[in-house]
């Protein structure tokens, strides 16, 4: 299954989003539900809560008293912990069991309030964020839920600010011109991009790319080479010795194809291998590419590796496993230093990227890649001893 995290700061129009996408197929598990959910009268998670804090956080009725609970809850860092450990793990486990019940080619909708605040998107396949300017939530804080304007910005004031949120965004939906407009970007995202994500996850495969073209540098390639990284790393646990962004796209202002590059660097071959289930499972499904291209005067033998593919349509990645200390491993690393470093060698391999991206025109799939590929290969070979020279 899909798993998409769902996220956006009071008054910007979240509940708007999530609603949509149960419209179009989407299975929601909404986390402020859960938490009303395991603290109802006769769980175990109001049982804790009296036995903590006092049977004089219930209401009349024996429901929880959320206002006096707060009261002695929020008073103290110990208390708070308090109150954390006893609900966020029957939050997790709740949620767990709903997305276990899921069909398995369901688009799972995690909505969660705090999910860039707890740092949560790296567990899910895709983070979607709704914005809308302060002005905009404040005024439908006060219009559709009667909170205060100065009530109203105090709240937002505790949550993350919409730099934070863009930073752990995959995908951005502007809810400023209202709920129609709104639910047009989400029929957008749901058939352009959740709908062949899920296809590509459960099938294991990925989408055609098309043309090899270079474009203009991205300033968000960094910050969306992270968002991969974190979830490769959740996926490697241990068995990752480090993951780093690698490739043209890791090197400020340089002009490249829309296809981040990651490496992961793992002790053995063995070890790559060993990952393959769960790097698929995580959305990564492998190729069939097993090596690189050797470098004069090295050994093919230690030049091998394995290559994964990002099957989101929307962010085109390759993560490639190498060996720690191999050539390969190492150059990719150099010559992504060495890029960034020296100017003029930046100049010099843009000249390159671009005679290739010319012999590529017009072809599609693998055999623009090779076209591609023809061009810079001997250019990497000469300039190899260069490389290692300035590591």
């Amino acid at each position: 299954m899909l798993r998409i995290g769902l996220t956006g700061g009071m008054g910007a129009g979240k509940s708007t989003a999530a609603r949509r996408l149960v419209e179009l197929g989407a299975v929601l598990i909404d986390s402020d539900a859960i938490a009303r959910e395991v603290v109802a009268p006769g769980t175990e998670g109001l049982t804790a809560l009296v036995a903590a804090f006092g049977p004089d956080i219930l209401a009349a009725d024996g429901s929880l008293d959320r206002p006096a609970l707060a009261a002695k809850a929020f008073a103290d860092d110990e208390s708070r912990q308090t109150l954390n450990g006893i609900t966020h793990p029957l939050v997790g486990r709740r949620t767990a069991e709903l997305i276990a019940a899921a069909p398995a080619d369901a688009i799972v909708v995690q909505d969660v309030p705090l999910l860039v605040e707890n740092g949560l998107g790296a567990v899910m396949n895709l983070v979607v964020v709704v914005l809308a300017d302060v002005e905009t939530r404040v005024h439908r804080l006060e219009q559709f839920r009667g909170i205060s304007r100065d009530d109203a910005l105090a709240r937002i004031k505790t949550q993350a600010t919409d730099e934070q949120r863009r930073a752990a965004a995959d995908v951005l939906l502007d809810n400023n011109s209202g709920a129609a407009e709104l639910e047009r970007q989400v029929d957008a995202l749901w058939e352009h991009r959740l709908v062949p994500f899920e296809r590509n996850l459960r099938a294991r495969t990925w989408s055609p790319r098309g043309e090899v073209r270079l474009v203009g540098p991205d300033p968000t390639w960094a910050a969306q080479a992270q968002r991969l990284i974190a979830r490769l790393a959740v996926a490697c646990g241990a068995a990752a010795r480090r993951i780093d962004h690698i490739g043209s796209t890791a090197v400020p202002d340089l002009p490249a194809k829309d296809v981040l590059d990651i490496q992961v660097t793992v002790a053995d071959l063995d070890a790559a291998d060993g990952l393959r289930e769960a790097l698929e499972s995580a959305g990564f499904p492998r190729t069939e590419y097993t090596a690189d291209d050797p470098k004069p005067g090295t050994d093919l033998a230690v030049w091998g590796k394995r290559v994964h593919v990002n099957a989101d349509p929307g962010r085109p990645a390759n993560v490639h496993l190498r060996v720690d200390g191999w050539p390969n491993q190492r150059w990719a690393l150099a010559f992504r230093d060495w890029l960034r470093a020296d100017a003029a060698a930046r100049e010099e391999y843009l000249a390159v990227k671009q005679k290739a991206a010319a012999a590529a025109a017009g072809l599609t799939g693998e055999p623009a890649v090779q076209a591609y590929l023809d061009v810079k290969t001997p250019w990497f070979d000469e300039v190899y001893p260069r490389v290692l020279a300035a590591e």
